[in-house]
Formats: structure tokens, sequence, C-alpha cells
């Protein structure tokens, strides 16, 4: 077990975190014709909708009660009954999620109770879904926000019925978690797929914000997504997938109310996590294991052997959400990798099974701190750490949310066995690009050689002591 290392600063430098009302939203956006609404101020909005802008680099539906500074001190109860009101008469959307900011957490809103008074004053809208969910800026982070939306998703649309279970025996849910791109939920549908099964991935982010042309010049809704009709029959699947620690809740209450069995995982990749994958799918279908995912597998065999000289006993870094850090994680620790530095944004269960010695909760500061003491070869971390892996002077392979220098980010497969392999071919060609440039430890001279054969090598380094033994 790792030792979790709290913060210890008032304040943080270069912060890691993306916000909890950040996270609902990108939920919300997973769902088809739907819009998330943030009860807050128009700044909270706006710097959401710049993140996923400049991350997805497409236009997203994003809406705001735009609080002020009279409605903050007397009440901004009307701002949210009046937005829904607008935007359903506007935009007729399918569900509309409402997440709360920082602002309105301190204020106190009851955001459960404005939805009842939304309907009760405009009965004409009870069809539209409006899903609250409390996610102050101030506590958690884009995971835990994300993964609160898809719990309170289930509780409003997912009816309570435990005898429907398997009636839809071709159907397979899946719950993916936050830091999964819409490439990654793409490559999963198609592996459920080719076992003839049929995936419903709830959020479906995969389907809304994968990059792809629409006809219209303009819409102000979500294009894809899963429908908001999907709900009724999660309860008909013969199986869920769940993926992701985060997720334990929301998953606990859709097997409550509907009794599917679920299959969780903490993360899709490496070798043993695709493995127990592709035997779930292979049972719950009862077809044998295609042979074009036999090929896959052997494939990231190879890779192994082809890596293992460039990641055997490299020195990592890694910051990112706590799923999101032990998947990547547990992944390297497969292929030999040394986590010297683990930097988490918000304490989480699942950071407890990092396999590395320590576990900060902190920011990227407290990532250069630990990455310089650990003498790391490469860092791992969103658009954020560019700077820290400037300063360290190591290369980075960026991850998760958000990558605004990055075109193509949110594209990127990481899971299964060729998401595997492409992330390996990627961390050994970035460290095999920087290993003269960056390496760490002198290169050790025999004090029985002469002096001058050391002298076609060069000067010695500061690196190498007396004797040319490595000072470190």
């Amino acid at each position: 077990m790792s030792e979790i290392i709290k913060r210890s600063k008032a304040m943080s430098v270069s912060p890691l975190k993306a916000s909890s009302p950040t996270g609902a939203a990108l939920a919300f956006l997973g769902i088809h014709h739907a819009i998330p609404m943030l009860h807050g101020s128009q700044g909270c909005t706006a710097f959401a909708k710049v993140y996923f802008v400049r991350h997805f680099r497409e236009p997203i539906p994003l809406q705001t009660t735009a609080m002020d500074q009279a409605s903050s001190v007397m009440g901004a109860d009307d701002n949210v009954i009046q937005g829904l009101a607008t935007i359903c008469a506007k935009q007729k959307p399918a569900m509309i999620g409402l997440p709360t900011t920082g602002l309105s957490e301190t204020q106190g809103t009851d955001i459960a109770r404005l939805v009842k008074d939304f309907y009760r004053q405009y009965p004409e809208y009870a069809h539209v879904a409006v899903i609250p969910v409390n996610t102050p800026d101030f506590t958690g982070c884009l995971e835990t926000g994300y993964a609160s939306a898809v719990k309170a998703m289930f509780e409003a649309l997912v009816p309570e019925d435990r005898t429907r279970v398997g009636l839809r025996p071709r159907q397979i849910n899946v719950i993916p978690h936050a830091s999964l791109t819409p490439g990654d939920t793409e490559a999963l549908k198609e592996l459920i797929e080719s076992f003839g099964l049929r995936p419903v991935v709830v959020p479906d982010v995969g389907d809304s914000l994968d990059g792809h042309l629409m006809p219209e010049d303009y819409t102000p809704l979500t294009l894809g997504g899963t429908p908001v009709s999907e709900f009724a029959t999660l309860g008909e699947a013969a199986a869920t997938i769940v993926i992701g620690r985060s997720l334990d809740a929301a998953a606990d209450m859709l097997a409550e109310r509907t009794g599917v069995p679920d299959h969780r995982f903490d993360h899709l990749m490496g070798l043993d996590a695709n493995d127990r994958l592709i035997g779930v799918l292979a049972e719950v279908s009862g077809h044998p294991v295609p042979e074009r995912i036999e090929r896959q597998r052997a494939q990231y065999q190879d890779a192994l052997v082809d890596c293992h000289f460039m990641l055997g006993m490299a020195r990592i870094a890694i910051a990112a959400d706590p799923d999101l850090l032990l998947g990547m994680s547990q992944f390297l620790k497969s292929v030999g990798s040394d986590i010297v530095a683990a930097i988490a944004p918000v304490r989480a269960a699942s950071l407890d099974d990092v396999p590395a010695e320590k576990v900060h909760i902190g920011d990227l500061e407290d990532l250069e701190i630990a990455g310089r003491e650990g003498q790391c070869q490469l860092v791992i971390g969103n658009s954020h750490a560019v700077d820290s892996a400037e300063r360290l002077g190591v290369p980075i392979l960026r991850i998760g949310f958000p990558q605004y220098d990055l075109v193509g980010g949110y594209t990127r497969t990481w899971i299964g066995y060729r998401g595997s392999r492409h992330a390996l071919f990627d961390l050994a060609n970035l460290l095999l690009e920087h290993h003269e440039e960056h390496h760490l430890i002198a290169p050790y001279r025999s004090i029985f050689r002469p002096a001058e054969a050391f002298a076609e090598l060069g000067p010695a380094t500061p690196a190498t002591a007396a004797g040319g033994l490595p000072l470190h």
C-alpha cells in the first residue's frame, strides 16, 4: 500500500486539478441532445468552456445561470428556474444537466428543490430530463464531478426493476470513467461488437465529442451521445462493465436498481486487464475470441519484448486524477518501470494501490520536487505539466485533461492490446530520443586507465568525482 502524503501548503502552485463542475459537464456532454447549465457566475462557465473548446477543438454547448453580485447575496433561485424555462423553450433539449459551482454551494442552494419548483411552474416541460448534481469547485476534481453526474443520471432515469435482467441478452452496459478519451470509447465499442454484443455506453463521449463534421452549421445541443431513452433499457442488459473505481457509487446504484451483474475494472491497459476483459466478453456472448484479437495480443507481447530495454527501470513521474494515475502507474509497473513521483489532485481510495512508495496529494510544484529527487527521466501529465517537464529537463507524454497544446489528443486510444502497444512505443521512443541529452549519471571511468586515454572522450563532467567514480 502506498503512503499518502497530504497537502502541506496553504496554496496551490501550478494547480493540477480541473474542477468538479467541469467533470459533471463532461458527463452531460456524452448524452444526445443535452446541454449542461452550470449554476454559478458567468466566469465559472466561461472558464470550463475555454478548456473544452481548446481540448476538443469543437463548439461546446454550455450555459450558465449567470449569478451576479445581487443574486449571490439575495438569492439566485429565479435564475435557475428562468434559465431552465428559456433553454426548454428555445433549444428543446432531451436533457439539461444542472451542476452547482463553488459560488452557489457557498450560498447554500438547494438545487434539487429548484428542479421540483421548475416542473411545478412549467408542467409543459415535464418530458425534459433535468438532472441536478452538487459539484462545488472547492472539493473534488474532474473525476469526482463526472462520477457524481453519472450517479445522478442513474438515480433520475433508471427505473427500479430487478425482474428484467437479460431481456436483451446481446446488450452490455458500459460505464467509462472520466479519463477515457473518445478514441478509447470508440475502440471499446468496436471490441464489444466484435463478440456480437451491443454496447450501451453511458455517457458516450466517443459519439458526441469525437470530432466529426455535422450537417448543420451550428447546434446548441450535443450531437451524438447516449439517447435518454437508453437509460430505461439498462436493466434489461446481460451485464455491465464498469471502468474506474471513481464510479463505484454509481455502479452500486445501478446494480441495486436493476440487478444486472457487473464486472469492474480499474483500467484497461496492459496484458492482465485486457485478458480479463476478453474473458468476460467471451463468457457473456458465448462466442470464441476473434482471431484478430488474438493477433493484437501477440503484437502487444512482441512490443513488450521490443521495449523492455528502454522501459525497464525507467524513472517515471506521473500527475493525474486518481483513476488515471492508478491505471497508468500499474501499466508502467507491469513493464518494469519505477514510479518515482506520483501526484493526484484529491484523495481517493484507488490511490492506496498505486505502485509507488509515496503518492502526494498536491500540485505540479510537488511533481517537480518529487521528480527531481527521484531523478525522473520522463513526465506523464496533461498540458499544464509541460512547463514542469521543461524545468526538469525531461520529455513529457501528455495524458488526461486538458491537452490544449496538442492537436488530436482526445482521439488517442490508450486501452486494449492495440492502445497499450502504441503507448509502449511512445514511451520507449521518448526515452530513446532524450537518452543522450538527459542522462543524469556520468559514465564510469576506470582509475586504472591512463589519463591520456580519456582525451578523446572530452573533459570530465561535474557529476564525476576524482578517480572517475560517480558523485551520486
